[in-house]
């Protein structure tokens, strides 16, 4: 995989299938249970749409016509406050390792933050450790419990980032 030919862009009609494919092999890969996680999602086969409105944005990791990963900024579901979700931060293997997760924060932060939100949530899975460790490394904070209701019961650890 050579890294000069990746690039991170906003989300395509044409991409909708080819993320939802990837988002799926990473969750089978890292064993993910199908309920209660993103997999089981109505969104995952619709993300341009889902995305296609204020305050909300979903970029790919893009490689030509590759599809390798991707993440998501969308105000929190069932929650009271000026508070957003990173949502949906997937990469295929050959898409890992390189500094693509670090450049996907960014992005997604930063429109977090040009959008006005407070604080950035996620949530994620105690095995996805380097996952964990990027969120941590760009200043995320582990909580005690969930906030609002993202219909993700499966996933046992949660983090927060003051913007």
């Amino acid at each position: 995989m050579r890294k000069d030919t990746i690039v991170i862009r906003e989300i395509e009609q044409q991409d909708n299938p080819k993320i939802a494919k990837a988002i799926r092999s990473v969750l089978i890969e890292f064993g993910v249970p199908k309920v209660g996680t993103a997999y089981e999602d109505k969104a995952l086969d619709c993300m341009t749409e889902t995305y296609n409105v204020p305050k909300r944005k979903y970029y790919v990791v893009a490689d030509g016509d590759e599809i390798l990963g991707g993440a998501g900024i969308s105000p929190l579901d069932n929650y009271d406050g000026n508070v957003c979700e990173l949502q949906k931060m997937y990469f295929m293997p050959a898409a890992r390792g390189i500094g693509l997760g670090t450049e996907m924060m960014k992005k997604c932060l930063d429109f977090a933050k040009e959008k006005g939100f407070d604080q950035c949530y996620l949530e994620t899975l105690p095995y996805m450790k380097d996952a964990r460790k990027l969120y941590r490394k760009v200043g995320f904070k582990s909580l005690d419990g969930p906030m609002g209701n993202t219909g993700h019961y499966s996933c046992t650890e949660w983090m927060i980032k003051n913007l």
